[in-house]
């Protein structure tokens, strides 16, 4: 039975699986975004959020703890001195997988797996785009306006009908 076994494991064995998602976390640190196949980036952001979380607490324990997983002084340095300093309000959520479509070779689904505060060309769109004013719909307007199409109908047809016997009034004197 497998009963509480949720995590995917890339027909991998634990050595190998580990080791595999601690270079695609420590590229990921080092480079910002990365590209990779979706069944992999969704393991890696399971793998690699709870690390990203330990760098707001900047101790030695929390640096001794990452490297554990890491295994690089270069990502875990700047994991502590940049990385965290963007995310040091935000309560979650690190990563964005957004999809590719399918590699040509092998017809696997592949992503970019990136962290969302170093995305620049969506950081500077919502800069520059000024919130929209966002509008209500509500049923009775839209009736209302429905109902008085009919009356402006009619008032035009009276008035149709007025401006004949307007025309006959001169003729008769």
């Amino acid at each position: 039975m497998r009963h509480n076994k949720k995590f995917n494991h890339l027909s991998r064995k634990k050595g190998h699986r580990d080791s595999m998602l601690a270079n695609m976390t420590v590229s990921l640190i080092l480079h910002k975004k990365i590209t990779t196949t979706v069944a992999k980036a969704k393991a890696l952001r399971i793998y690699a959020e709870p690390i990203i979380n330990r760098a707001k607490k900047d101790d030695t324990a929390s640096r001794r703890q990452v490297f554990r997983y890491l295994q690089s002084k270069q990502a875990v340095s700047e994991l502590f001195n940049n990385i965290a300093q963007k995310i040091a309000d935000r309560p979650g959520g690190y990563t964005r997988i957004l999809k590719l479509g399918n590699r040509l070779g092998d017809n696997a689904k592949t992503c970019f797996i990136e962290l969302v505060d170093y995305n620049e060309a969506l950081l500077d769109a919502n800069k520059q785009a000024p919130a929209k004013k966002t509008t209500r719909r509500s049923r009775r307007k839209a009736t209302a306006k429905a109902e008085e199409a009919p009356k402006a109908e009619e008032a035009a047809a009276t008035k149709a009908e007025e401006a004949p016997k307007a025309e006959e009034a001169p003729k008769a004197e």
